[in-house]
């Protein structure tokens, strides 16, 4: 019988094993650097780059080891040859949510500052840096935290980053990277301080309840730029009549900027504005239909007087002046909307019957001088490189934000805060005003801090600063100088080590 067979394929060539993409590092990069403040040459260290946050992974009771979630960018500053049980330390970050920690470490607290220029005198690119004498750095040891999808900061791969754009997942990420700092440095027996801008007020707040309960880690002191602890007091949302009345002092004083109270001093401007939004308004806007057309009219008269609006455009918004349709229409017959951030601005609007300006010039006429000089300096003088682009401010996380937290009920940290406060009697909370802040006005803070639930003792804890200027008020020149000379002392005094 014949003998069949059959050809044999030759074997397909084994694919090469994928090599697995390393895992995240710590890349942190040391330089170091001098200060001239007062004749007195301060030396000292600057650490930039990203720390990796990680989470402990349990399955069904078992370890499984701790797992990179994210890479956290932050630059922090030390003196040297300074006692680190002594030497304060201050972390600092901005809000948004979704803005990286540029403003205050490039605007007012940080040893380098970018000259922006301000509403008389705007920079022209290409822009530039300079020392800055008033540093915080003079008094306290500095870290700029950027949270996570601001600055170079990214969730590592895998990772999503909505278990960071929220008020908890937000609190617990920067509250790691402040208790991974304070302990890898050896500062816990360091005065320990926070320093937040706008939300970043409110993430102060709910972390200085959070590390106490948490980690143990107590603070000296916050330092709250631009406050805002109950985001209530700002939302014009239907059945809200609160920010209706708590933003007209702001009103009455961008108003005031621009020429429409005459030759009345502003603190006389503030006066009677801050007492109709106390008193006559609130009860006008809770009458609804029951207001009578005489106490109508007269509640229209006063609120078009102080807010510099006319009283048919009072009148046809029903007594409830919006801040966005305030700032499209103060300025609307001359052409002009002021600025959301610092009312002082003012640009061209192209479309005179918009109701919602196009364009934010407190904003935009700085926003590129900051960008230019971050981008130069954490190359050229820090000597961080990252192909990243760095996130100033990340509309998407703004918008992809959940306060699920807070279900039903405001997002507000007046309860965290006093609770903090009472558990820490020592806690200091320094709060800084803008008059022409459109965004976190004044008077809406003061409302919240009169509202916290302390014994009257610790009131004294609490101390505040106004400034003529807005939002980030740090660009104006003397409110910058005077500003710093406010938070040193607090620091200084606050440290219990005097």
């Amino acid at each position: 019988m014949a003998e069949t067979t059959s050809e044999e394929k030759p074997a397909e060539p084994a694919e090469p094993a994928k090599a697995e993409a390393p895992e995240p590092a710590d890349d942190l990069v040391t330089t170091h650097h001098t200060l001239t403040v007062k004749r007195r040459k301060l030396a000292y260290t600057a650490q930039t780059g990203r720390i990796v946050l990680r989470k402990e992974v349990v399955t069904d009771g078992k370890a499984e080891g701790h797992k990179p979630k994210a890479e956290v960018f932050v630059t922090a500053y030390t003196l040297d040859d300074a006692d680190p049980g002594t030497r304060p330390v201050t972390f600092a970050f901005n809000g948004g949510p979704g803005s990286s920690s540029i403003w205050l470490h490039l605007g007012l607290l940080g040893p380098r500052r970018v000259l922006s220029g301000d509403v008389d005198n705007p920079a022209a690119p290409p822009y530039g840096l300079a020392d800055n004498p008033e540093s915080l750095l003079a008094h306290s040891d500095l870290v700029f935290i950027d949270p996570v999808a601001t600055g170079y900061s990214r969730a590592t791969d895998g990772e999503t980053t909505k278990d960071f754009h929220g008020f908890k997942g937000d609190i617990e990420s920067v509250g790691e990277i402040i208790r991974l700092w304070v302990s890898r440095n050896e500062r816990w027996l360091s005065p320990k301080f926070l320093a937040g801008e706008s939300y970043g007020t409110l993430r102060a707040a709910g972390l200085a309840a959070h590390l106490q309960e948490r980690h143990g880690l107590y603070l000296n002191g916050l330092l709250l730029i631009s406050s805002v602890l109950d985001l209530g007091t700002l939302r014009f949302t239907e059945g809200n009549d609160l920010p209706y009345s708590l933003y007209v002092p702001t009103y009455a004083a961008i108003a005031h900027y621009h020429g429409l109270h005459g030759d009345r001093p502003l603190d006389d401007v503030l006066a009677d504005a801050e007492d109709f939004a106390a008193k006559e308004l609130p009860w006008a806007l809770a009458r609804g239909a029951r207001l009578s057309t005489q106490d109508r009219a007269e509640t229209v008269a006063t609120l078009a007087s102080l807010t510099g609006l006319s009283e048919s455009y009072v009148d046809r918004v029903g007594l409830r002046i919006e801040h966005v349709r305030f700032f499209t229409e103060l300025l609307r017959d001359r052409g002009l909307v002021v600025g959301r951030m610092d009312g002082r601005f003012t640009t061209w609007e192209p479309d005179g019957g918009r109701e919602h300006a196009s364009d934010d010039p407190s904003i935009s006429r700085i926003i590129g001088a900051y960008s230019a000089g971050f981008n130069h300096y954490v190359r050229a003088e820090l000597d961080y490189r990252n192909d990243l682009p760095y996130e100033i401010l990340s509309i998407d996380t703004f918008k992809a934000w959940s306060y699920a937290d807070f279900e039903g009920r405001s997002v507000s940290v007046v309860d965290s805060l006093a609770a903090a406060m009472r558990a820490n009697p020592h806690l200091k909370v320094h709060v800084a005003f803008g008059h022409y802040d459109g965004a976190t006005p004044h008077f809406a803070a003061e409302h919240v801090l009169a509202s916290l639930q302390i014994p009257e003792e610790l009131r004294d804890n609490i101390d505040t600063a106004y400034y003529p200027a807005g939002h980030m008020m740090y660009v104006h020149e003397p409110t910058r100088v005077q500003q710093s000379k406010d938070l040193a002392k607090f620091v200084k005094k606050a440290s219990n080590r005097d």
